[in-house]
């Protein structure tokens, strides 16, 4: 639970600073783009299953891509957290 606290306090305060960064990075917008894709489209079931899975050998290395490059990955969020953050509240899986 902590966790997603955390989460939704740090989606809140990179949303405020923009996407302008977005636009310097086109492979990352193609990734972002697919992840708001899949939790548009994703019910919540499918979320609370996916949840516990590990992640796919292709997210691993888009997760260490992210974490090597400080302003792709503020840049990532800031255009992914509205979709996210909403759909796990809409799914109850933050309060």
């Amino acid at each position: 639970m902590k966790r997603h606290s955390y989460f939704i306090a740090v989606a809140l305060i990179l949303i405020s600073a923009g996407s302008a960064a977005a636009q310097e990075f086109p492979i990352m917008n193609m990734m972002a783009d697919k992840v708001i894709q899949k939790y548009q489209q994703a019910t919540c079931e499918q979320l609370w299953e996916e949840k516990g899975k590990p992640k796919s050998p292709r997210e691993q290395e888009a997760v260490e891509i992210l974490r090597s490059n400080p302003e792709m990955r503020t840049a990532f969020i800031n255009k992914v957290s509205p979709t996210i953050v909403n759909k796990m509240f809409e799914c109850g899986m933050i309060p």
